[in-house]
């Protein structure tokens, strides 16, 4: 009897383990999320970025992806979006400027895209037998997309941030690139954050301290800092960050991530 009271216990355990999601940081603004069913998600997949010395192992490895969701149209944010999503079969999320170029200017697969995993800003996309669901919100910064070798840019919609909300899984709010606005009060009306992946490099994007001050008018449970020391001008560092939020007693969790660490995230 004990015997059979421990293996359901054991089993139950391996069922919990495997209702969990996990966040795998690839460095810059690249994220994988694995839910709790085992779909994989990649976010702005620039997995062979300067900080990321295994990077093109990562790469290599990625032999299933459902999901490619990008923020916005610049290089260090589409990065291997293409050649995964060639390799892989995965779907484009993206909203519909974007998705066009991806398209025609870069080649991503056609028959990989639809209305359904096409949005723009203030829709909600319902994906995976809505297991997976995408807010697009606003992100102040910009957007174009160029040929490798091409110094014309195309007009690739407006930037956006993403947030996820993952059954049996946190939600989640990647910002994208952006600087600090006050619409992002308009976040936590609607979503309680579980985890707040933000930019503090500064430069391009917001530093600490008006991160800081993004953190504060989300108020996630948790916040990951991104988008920092991939080039010499990005010179926010997370320490700064974790200043700024002390002096202003924020009371997020901050959990600074070792790029190519994977973090089991539980909803609230």
């Amino acid at each position: 009897m004990c015997k059979v009271i421990a293996l359901a216990h054991a089993t139950l355990f391996d069922f919990l383990i495997s209702m969990e999601t996990q966040l795998t940081w690839y460095g810059h603004a690249a994220f994988k999320i694995e839910t709790a069913s085992g779909k994989i998600l990649l976010i702005d997949p620039w997995l062979t970025n300067p900080s990321f010395p295994g990077g093109k192992d990562a790469l290599t490895s990625l032999d299933r992806v459902d999901l490619i969701l990008l923020t916005h149209g610049h290089s260090d944010h589409v990065g291997n979006a293409v050649e995964i999503g060639k390799r892989t079969g995965a779907a484009l999320v993206t909203n519909f400027d974007l998705n066009a170029v991806m398209i025609s200017v870069l080649g991503y697969p056609e028959t990989q895209t639809s209305n359904e995993t096409t949005g723009h800003l203030g829709g909600e996309l319902s994906l995976l037998d809505g297991e997976v669901r995408v807010q697009f919100v606003p992100a102040w910064h910009g957007s174009s997309v160029q040929r490798d070798g091409d110094g014309s840019p195309v007009y690739a919609g407006n930037p956006t941030g993403l947030i996820l909300t993952l059954r049996d899984g946190p939600t989640i709010y990647h910002t994208g690139d952006t600087d600090l606005f006050s619409d992002m009060a308009l976040v936590k009306r609607f979503h309680k954050i579980d985890v707040m992946l933000v930019c503090i490099g500064d430069h391009f994007t917001m530093g600490p301290a008006r991160a800081a001050e993004a953190v504060n008018l989300v108020a996630p449970n948790r916040v990951v800092p991104m988008h920092y020391g991939t080039f010499p001008v990005l010179t926010g560092t997370p320490e700064m960050f974790e200043h700024e939020l002390q002096k202003r007693k924020i009371k997020s969790e901050l959990r600074i991530m070792k790029i190519g660490e994977a973090v089991t995230l539980r909803p609230s």
